[in-house]
């Protein structure tokens, strides 16, 4: 069985625009914009596909760092911002096995021509791919190009042009100016994006068991953990924990890596969901608990626009869903819940009673248990999976699980921390 990782990165890089959007006020879908825009300059530099593949890659996640350099730069900015958030982005597309060469591509997306950047490299000496992105970044951040009217293509072409050796290196300027036409501006907008992306953005697929897969699924819930302090590991932790059950259970290769990549997406849609929400140490009010429940939802709409998704998809977004009914936000019983979206359930559940919470101080095993045997006596969860995770699980209730095979030695690098300190 096969993947579209493309099409997962897209889904993915929506979430992060979500993010993106909320805190500084850019368009939806801004990182498909710059991604297409990318794929648009880098054919016109004579780039190949898969420089091309490595370098859209990139651009879809140039700010895939928003949430871990957010939450350890609360009480800093400026440029030691942009440092680390070039730093920790670079790091993360090196999670991925990607087709064609991006050393240096998101590290350097925040330099400019004239040496005013992060990082303080002029023209020349940082790689094209990352004057592209930083082209068709600060154009899209500047400009309304969502929904830019045409008339205004030749003002947008000369602020282009004027900006050669100061924002923009000479090689970005004449590739943008080379694209930015009518028909880009119609394809740019709101409406077309999406299927532009899908037209012009080179495929990428791989087997359900490959890296490329569990890399990308181990980064994205690196990505939606890092949204509060208090969920640093849930995600990788449930997607371990999954993987660490789906050994105990027989599974095959195959299925095991479903249900890893499952867990690790399963929470994707609670990016969208706001920060003192998911923080706040106090009950929820009914609004409040209303926006929480409808992350699931979120994660379905998101996951259903990759190929070879479909039952990951489900089980991901089922993750609240309870045998009696009572779950959301779909409010599905056990007739119409398969043992996967039980699972998942269950391991969510342990997950989150087992982590400090605002609302509750970490717990051991013995309790996390106890919690979830209460719970399928009433005919919540799955008694016999209970059963199999107290078994499966109680060596490892206060140590970290490490990931599977396919991604140890990745988020292993991930983990290791800044390659350096920040500039003076």
């Amino acid at each position: 069985m096969t993947i579209r990782v493309d099409q997962l990165v897209r889904a993915v890089a929506t979430a992060l625009d979500i993010i993106e959007g909320d805190m500084f006020g850019v368009g939806t879908n801004h990182g498909k914009r710059v991604a297409v825009l990318c794929a648009a300059m880098g054919r016109r530099l004579g780039m190949g596909e898969a420089d091309v593949a490595a370098l859209s890659t990139c651009a879809l996640f140039h700010d895939s760092a928003l949430t871990e350099y957010m939450l350890y730069l609360t009480e800093q900015s400026g440029k030691a911002g942009l440092y680390l958030h070039c730093i920790y982005g670079q790091r993360n597309v090196d999670l991925l096995p990607l087709p064609g060469d991006a050393a240096g591509v998101v590290l350097y997306h925040h330099e400019r021509a004239d040496g005013t950047g992060a990082f303080g490299r002029r023209e020349g000496n940082f790689p094209v791919g990352a004057a592209l992105i930083a082209a068709a970044d600060t154009l899209d951040v500047q400009f309304p190009l969502q929904n830019m009217p045409g008339r205004y293509l030749d003002k947008l072409r000369a602020h282009v042009a004027s900006e050669a050796g100061k924002a923009f290196t000479r090689d970005a300027v004449e590739a943008a100016l080379s694209v930015l036409d009518e028909d880009m501006l119609e394809q740019l907008r709101s409406g077309h994006i999406r299927e532009t992306a899908e037209r012009l953005l080179p495929p990428w697929i791989a087997g359900m068991e490959d890296a490329a897969a569990f890399r990308l699924a181990a980064l994205a819930a690196r990505i939606i953990d890092y949204k509060s302090a208090f969920t640093r590991q849930h995600s990788v932790q449930i997607a371990n924990r999954a993987w660490l059950m789906g050994g105990y259970c027989n599974y095959t290769p195959e299925g095991r890596a479903q249900l890893y990549l499952a867990a690790a997406l399963h929470d994707l849609g609670k990016l969208a969901t706001p920060l003192h929400i998911l923080e706040k140490p106090g009950p929820l009010t009914a609004e409040e608990f209303a926006i929480i429940k409808d992350h699931p939802r979120g994660t379905h709409e998101m996951l259903a626009t990759v190929g070879g998704l479909e039952d990951i998809c489900r089980w991901a977004s089922e993750h609240h869903e309870k045998l009696d009914g009572t779950g959301y936000p779909f409010g599905r019983n056990a007739d119409a819940l398969d043992y996967n979206s039980r699972l998942l359930c269950c391991l969510d559940i342990y997950q989150g009673v087992c982590e400090s919470r605002p609302y509750h101080p970490r717990r051991g095993h013995k309790e996390t248990m106890e919690i979830l045997r209460g719970m399928a006596d009433k005919g919540l969860v799955d008694p016999d999976i209970v059963r199999d995770m107290d078994g499966c699980m109680e060596n490892w209730s206060e140590r970290s699980l490490p990931p599977p095979p396919q991604a140890s030695e990745a988020v292993d690098s991930a983990l290791s921390g800044l390659p350096d300190p920040l500039p003076a």
